[in-house]
């Protein structure tokens, strides 16, 4: 199994570091190099999954161009960086793209097909989510009698908040706030029709936006990726369960079963583990594409 990539090192252009993501400023443009970091429970943990970051950039393209949906991309050469980048291609090759730098509205574009995660505890303390009432008597996992949009805060510390759709038209305008629920649920639909076809449903998923100087609002980040999304595998689906996913929720099951409690260092994954959770991101990324890695 190949060594995980747990942080790049490119000299000469600041870096912030965020869970998964080194991002390298440019001055007008980013290079982003998804890492094979792994984080749960709000914890960036000690171990890596070997190809995550490269599994989340092969996705992350494959989407972009079967949506068509103007985005941030400019290219995914290490050569076209620049010189120091070029240097290290063999370590940032399929996991580096150069991106167009804007102005990222404020906001996660959460749109939910399946009642699961917050949702599914917010429906049953209220028989809503996000302010918008759902039937009675809804179960854990129940498809949704049409796809929802939920905005979330974008927190740089703990967990993103759920808001309502005024309380985000409040944050970034009416007009943007609008563009933003219609594109965000015709993306998802396309996506979600899409992927029924190759044996998986998405139950949720999250979109990012950004602005560019003229005013256009571009998709960027990752999108439709198993660190943004909930992938379900259809053959193991069944309302009132919880379905197995195609995430990390091995890495959270386990950590579930130690002593860890949370507030301090996680530990070290065992090798079962981190392989397991590394074929979990494989298999998404080959159902949905229909092609291997390499």
């Amino acid at each position: 199994m190949p060594v995980p990539l747990l942080e790049s090192h490119v000299p000469g252009h600041p870096c912030r570091r965020g869970k998964v993501r080194d991002v390298y400023d440019l001055g007008d443009r980013l290079v982003i190099v998804a890492t094979d970091r792994i984080s749960a429970f709000d914890w960036v943990l000690p171990s890596g999954i070997p190809d995550k970051g490269r599994v989340l950039t092969a996705l992350s393209l494959f989407w972009f161009d079967f949506l068509g949906v103007p985005n941030h991309v400019l290219g995914t050469e290490p050569k076209d960086m620049g010189p120091e980048f070029a240097h290290r291609a063999g370590e940032l090759a399929g996991r580096t793209v150069l991106v167009r730098k804007t102005r990222v509205v404020p906001i996660e574009c959460v749109v939910r097909g399946y009642l699961a995660g917050s949702g599914w505890k917010e429906y049953r303390a209220g028989g809503a989510v996000c302010g918008i009432a759902l039937p009675p008597g809804m179960q854990l996992s129940q498809q949704l009698p049409a796809p929802i949009f939920t905005p979330a805060t974008k927190e740089e510390l703990g967990h993103d908040e759920n808001v309502s759709f005024e309380r985000m038209s409040q944050i970034t305008g009416p007009v943007v706030a609008e563009e933003l629920r219609r594109r965000s649920l015709e993306v998802y639909r396309r996506a979600a029709d899409y992927a029924r076809t190759r044996g998986i449903l998405i139950a949720d998923t999250k979109f990012e936006w950004g602005e560019l100087p003229g005013g256009e609002l571009i998709l960027i980040d990752e999108v439709l990726t198993p660190d943004s999304s909930r992938f379900w595998p259809e053959d193991g689906y069944r309302v009132g369960l919880s379905p197995p996913s195609f995430d990390k929720q091995f890495v959270r099951d386990w950590l579930e079963t130690t002593a860890w409690d949370k507030n301090s260092p996680p530990p070290q994954l065992p090798p079962d583990v981190v392989e397991r959770t590394r074929a979990k991101y494989l298999e998404a990324f080959e159902r949905l594409t229909g092609r291997s890695l390499d």
